[in-house]
């Protein structure tokens, strides 16, 4: 598995992307299915972002963004890791973190 770039530059475009990529992995319409945001915290500091999708018959994707390396960690339905992906930009966590709570 290698590494790709990305050229996400927005929380909305990182949300968007992710959303996208996850839909695509098990062939879902985007717009039926709605992507859940959290942050993750380590020492009451956003350290990353985790996206959880559910889909029909229980199907759960999700991916991950750790802020330190800037990487995007996207998992199947399995739990098994499909694709890595580096970010072009880096990201603020704490703003990225508050952008994606108060987006729909």
């Amino acid at each position: 598995m290698t590494d790709e770039l990305v050229q996400v530059q927005t929380h909305q475009s990182l949300r968007s992307h992710v959303h996208q990529t996850l839909c695509r992995r098990e062939n879902l319409l985007a717009e039926q299915f709605e992507l859940q945001v959290m942050p993750l915290m380590q020492q009451q500091a956003t350290c990353g972002l985790q996206f959880l999708l559910r889909g029909p018959r229980s199907v759960r994707l999700g991916a991950v963004w750790a802020a330190e390396p800037n990487v995007l960690y996207f998992y199947d339905a399995r739990g098994e890791r499909f694709l890595k992906q580096r970010l072009a930009v880096r990201l603020e966590p704490n703003e990225l973190a508050a952008a994606c709570q108060a987006t729909p």
